[in-house]
């Protein structure tokens, strides 16, 4: 039966009892009758077959006890080849056809050129099974990459998702970076959707959220974090700047505007028909100079915003309101009215404004009070709830300033008789919605650097990979297994008796 010596019966009996556990049928018969009996030819037969049924680490285990016992069960090209895989030569030549698995072709790059070398042909034979940790030297070779989808080759989702996040890491799910506890992409996510959990300092996202808050101070640090491509994108932002002209890509993202406004100081009116952006700092320059008392600059800025015909109804509504208190400072009153009289829709503060401004009309100009808001004399929105803190600032500030001083006590008062009386009728109100200058509270999408794909978190070059590998290259000998023992020549005798 090709088996010599006592020693090598004692192998094949254990080689033949696992074998027998494993059997069914006709081959759990001949596997036992070899054990309890003299065996015949039917033994390496049901050897084979049991073993086309059986896992490569059973089949791989069994080809070599039976090399190591000297059984003559195998063909000579068979027993060369494992000879050589025992030994650990990686460097054996073997036809494509006769490596189903891929497993010698693999052996073959690991020990010569490294996993570059492997043939890209042979790449659907082994992405089934290759180990994971072999299956990453071959990514990290460049000889696996996306196009391969080396993915939909393996049964668990842990690998699965692991494989995405390596080479498609965009198209891996929310939960699929849960269970990979894939912290760089949930951080990622959780800075895109403006939520928990925070960034560390100095992180990536943490710089983007203080740029998106108009912090100025972190520009250098977050450019040594971007890719060059965004660097070059900030760069145009800060250069644009000193002129106040951006590319419509700089002004579309609407979480650039902040940083943009903590920048930018305008010289001059801002044209608002420019884009949204211009059209925002227009009216909140406006509103700026009003709140300075400079009415020369908040006048020539406000002729912009009427002449800007065009505007969303909300920023229109606001310029004519700016346009009628600008008159009502002036006491051009019928201008006054007919500017609020063209503000489309109903805005209780516009008309509450127009009322204000018609009853005015009836009192004779010397007997007339203040026209300006108290409110705004303090740089304040309309019934601002904090207008004493303000005032006891601006009086130290300008505690040697007497016309100064003179205007904010004088605003001070008439805001306090309004308390008094619950009466705020006579103060104009201005703006009609805070909201509409409100600055974007948005997410600079154009400057998040592009997801990274997940680092390799398996052991390169892993010596247990590379005996898995030489595992299935001695499970893929099993078609060298005879159905009858080879002949045994005098020196192959002398050897095993």
């Amino acid at each position: 039966m090709g088996v010599f010596g006592a020693q090598a019966v004692l192998q094949a009996h254990a080689v033949l009892q696992q074998l027998a556990s494993l059997a069914k049928d006709t081959a759990y018969d001949a596997l036992t009758h070899a054990l309890r009996d003299e065996p015949d030819d039917q033994l390496l037969p049901a050897v084979r077959a049991v073993l086309q049924q059986t896992d490569p680490a059973t089949v791989a285990a069994t080809l070599t006890a039976v090399h190591a016992g000297g059984f003559l069960w195998l063909s000579e090209v068979g027993e060369q080849r494992l000879t050589a895989l025992t030994a650990g030569d990686g460097t054996l030549a073997v036809p494509g056809s006769e490596d189903p698995s891929g497993a010698f072709a693999l052996l073959t790059a690991f020990a010569k050129e490294g996993a570059a070398a492997f043939p890209p042909r042979m790449l659907p034979r082994v992405l089934s099974w290759i180990p994971l940790s072999g299956l990453d030297d071959l990514i990290d070779a460049g000889a696996v990459g996306p196009e391969h989808q080396p993915w939909q080759y393996r049964a668990e989702e842990a690998e699965h998702a692991y494989l995405k996040a390596r080479l498609v890491p965009d198209q891996v799910t929310t939960e699929q970076a849960t269970a990979l506890k894939w912290t760089a992409r949930q951080r990622r996510d959780a800075f895109l959707a403006g939520g928990e959990p925070l960034p560390p300092v100095g992180d990536v996202y943490d710089l983007l959220e203080r740029v998106a808050d108009g912090d100025a101070s972190v520009v250098k640090e977050l450019e040594r974090k971007l890719p060059r491509d965004l660097v070059l994108r900030l760069r145009r932002l800060l250069d644009g700047v000193a002129v106040g002209n951006w590319d419509r890509d700089i002004w579309e993202d609407r979480g650039l505007w902040r940083l943009i406004f903590s920048l930018w100081e305008p010289k001059a009116a801002v044209n608002p028909s420019r884009s949204p952006l211009h059209a925002l700092m227009a009216l909140r320059q406006a509103y700026d100079m009003l709140c300075l008392n400079d009415l020369a600059r908040a006048s020539s800025q406000i002729d912009k915003l009427v002449s800007f015909e065009t505007a969303d109804p909300a920023y229109r509504a606001e310029a004519l309101n700016l346009h009628a208190y600008t008159l009502l400072l002036r006491e051009e009153l019928d201008a006054a009215a007919i500017a609020l009289k063209g503000i489309s829709g109903s805005q209780e503060p516009a008309e509450s404004n127009l009322r204000m401004v018609e009853q005015r009309r009836t009192v004779p100009r010397n007997d007339r009070p203040a026209a300006s808001n108290p409110y705004l004399d303090l740089g304040l929105p309309h019934g601002a709830p904090s207008w004493e803190a303000r005032y006891r600032d601006l009086r130290r500030e300008h505690v040697h300033d007497v016309d100064i001083s003179a205007r904010l006590n004088s605003a001070m008062k008439r805001i306090r008789d309004a308390e008094r009386d619950e009466d705020w009728s006579s103060f104009f109100v201005l703006p009609l919605d805070l909201d509409v200058f409100a600055l974007p509270d948005e997410v600079p999408v154009t400057l998040i650097p592009p997801l990274a794909p997940l680092t390799r978190r398996t052991t390169a070059h892993s010596p247990e990979s590379l005996a898995l590998v030489r595992q299935r290259a001695v499970a893929d000998l099993l078609p060298h297994l005879l159905s009858a023992p080879r002949r045994p020549d005098r020196n192959a005798r002398m050897h095993t008796q």
